[in-house]
């Protein structure tokens, strides 16, 4: 007679089968069954083993924050998700499932073993965050195609691989490839790479050997620029200087100008536009030198701050420390004497002094904690009035030299007015001693329309050194705001979080002496 299996259903990880499994963990650790009255604290879990469950779906893994070994073999998921919070994971096995794409794993920045063996995987991609990569396993997979196993060549600290059962190990250079691409790898489908391989294979792949090595040392090259430009455009941006140093910010005037081609034609305004620029740009890097050399100053005072704000914390938990040592040792001995006394006179009387002691140590931890507040109050306040003024006077600094440079703008455009006026009379009598071109003579034997062109010049002019002096001004403001704010937000808490933590101990140790009452 046949007999029919029922076929589970798949799953998805709930808490019953994550409390099982860290139960299971324990009981194999310590050799004893885990008392079921003491709930299992799953940020605590080194290891968990979820293998051959059925698992469809990755899902309730965030309390798991200190797992650094997951097993996930045999199941039947499918997509790789649910692991952002593992953060402390070393050590991955999600062999034997369905999984097509390899992604979910950004996070995972501690990785060193990843299994993803007998899977339907065709490409080997997303792994760019797993610096710490030292075995990759993605046997019996499908992946076809030789070139993209290149791509774990980035992976600098991987010694050991396996892609046996992947069309890409049945060609005939395979290992030949492996070995010459990735001369530290030690060992192949499980198999040590030895000496005499490498040694052929870096011959016969001599030539591209280096052909790759001269790309990527230039891709290198060109990303070690691209970093360091980035690095210092984000420095300029701290310092609030932007785009200051060259001559972005009169190019950008000129952008918003709709007849300053035509204008500029005339060898005059050409000129006067070229002594405009050089003077502009000058001012500029003057602001730009002002503004780095602010910020260092700026950065020197914030780090003093936070060197004298930990030593001061530091101070204060070392005192708190010893008063609670102090505090916890003579407990301890009226405990023990209270468990020997029978009279229950004595023992009120000893209760009431140990009530008495316990009221002591928590004015002291209180009264420590509202002088360490009182002295982290003067160094905030000492810190916002330094940074204020420094602030301040870089503002002023500021506002100064767009003052010049709107006096700049104002001389230009008063000089060119008086050039155009001339040029209007000279083309009106036809006396005009150079060729100028079609469309500028058009546009000089309108009179309006050149004063509304230089008038709209002028204006837009105008408006982007006044947006950018605001833009400046706005920004190292708001950071001083905010720089402050964010100190006595963390020190609020700090406080709030500190004498919570008081009452609750004081709280402790009152309910010590009740079983005494």
């Amino acid at each position: 007679m046949r007999k029919y299996y029922h076929k589970p259903q798949p799953i998805s990880i709930n808490e019953e089968i994550l409390q099982k499994a860290v139960a299971e963990k324990t009981t194999r650790k310590e050799g004893e069954s885990p008392p079921k009255a003491v709930a299992i604290q799953f940020h605590e879990a080194l290891e968990l083993h979820l293998e051959c469950k059925n698992i469809l779906k990755i899902d309730n893994l965030w309390d798991f924050t200190s797992l650094t070994k997951l097993d996930l073999n045999n199941n039947v998921i499918e997509k790789i998700e649910g692991l952002d919070c593992l953060i402390n994971l070393t050590w991955l096995n999600m062999s034997f499932n369905r999984i097509e794409k390899i992604e979910g794993l950004e996070y995972l920045r501690k990785l060193e073993l990843l299994n993803l063996s007998s899977n339907r995987i065709s490409v080997i991609e997303n792994l760019d965050e797993l610096e710490k990569l030292t075995h990759f396993f993605m046997a019996n997979n499908l992946l076809s195609e030789l070139d993209n196993v290149l791509y774990l060549r980035k992976f600098k600290n991987l010694f050991a691989l396996n892609l046996f059962g992947n069309p890409v190990s049945k060609e005939d250079d395979y290992k030949f490839f492996i070995a010459a691409y990735f001369p530290n790898l030690t060992c192949l489908d499980y198999r040590l790479l030895n000496e005499e391989t490498k040694n052929e294979a870096s011959v016969k792949y001599y030539y591209a050997l280096e052909k790759m090595r001269h790309e990527e040392l230039q891709k290198q090259q060109a990303h070690d620029a691209e970093q360091i430009q980035k690095a210092e455009l984000q420095l300029h941006r701290d310092a609030f200087v932007e785009f200051l140093n060259g001559s972005y910010l009169f190019k950008s005037m000129l952008e918003d100008d709709p007849e300053a081609e035509t204008l500029h034609c005339i060898t005059e305004v050409a000129d006067l536009l070229q002594t405009f620029e050089h003077q502009m740009v000058d001012l500029c890097m003057q602001l730009f030198e002002i503004g780095l050399a602010e910020h260092k100053r700026r950065e020197t005072e914030v780090n003093s701050f936070f060197s004298g704000y930990t030593k001061a914390v530091t101070d204060y938990q070392q005192k708190a420390s010893q008063i609670l040592a102090n505090f916890e040792l003579q407990h301890k001995e009226r405990i023990v004497e209270l468990q020997q006394l029978s009279d229950p006179d004595v023992v009120k009387v000893k209760i009431i002094h140990c009530d008495n002691e316990i009221s002591k140590l928590s004015n002291s931890l209180i009264t420590l904690e509202f002088q360490m507040v009182s002295q982290l109050e003067d160094i905030i306040k000492k810190l916002d009035i330094n940074t204020s003024e420094m602030v301040g006077n870089f503002s002023e600094t500021v506002q100064g030299i767009f003052a010049q440079c709107r006096d700049l703008e104002d001389s230009y455009n008063h000089n060119v007015r008086k050039i155009a006026v001339a040029t209007l009379e000279k083309v009106a009598k036809d006396n005009l001693e150079e060729d100028m071109p079609d469309d500028v003579r058009t546009l000089f034997t309108d009179r309006d329309t050149v004063m509304d062109a230089l008038a709209t010049g002028h204006d837009n002019h105008m408006l982007q050194i006044n947006n950018r002096e605001t833009l400046l001004v706005t920004h190292v403001n708001a950071w001083k705001v905010a720089l402050i704010k964010g100190i006595q937000d963390k020190e609020l808490k700090r406080n709030r979080m500190r004498i919570s933590d008081i009452h609750r101990y004081v709280d402790h140790v009152k309910e010590q002496l009740e079983e005494f009452q």
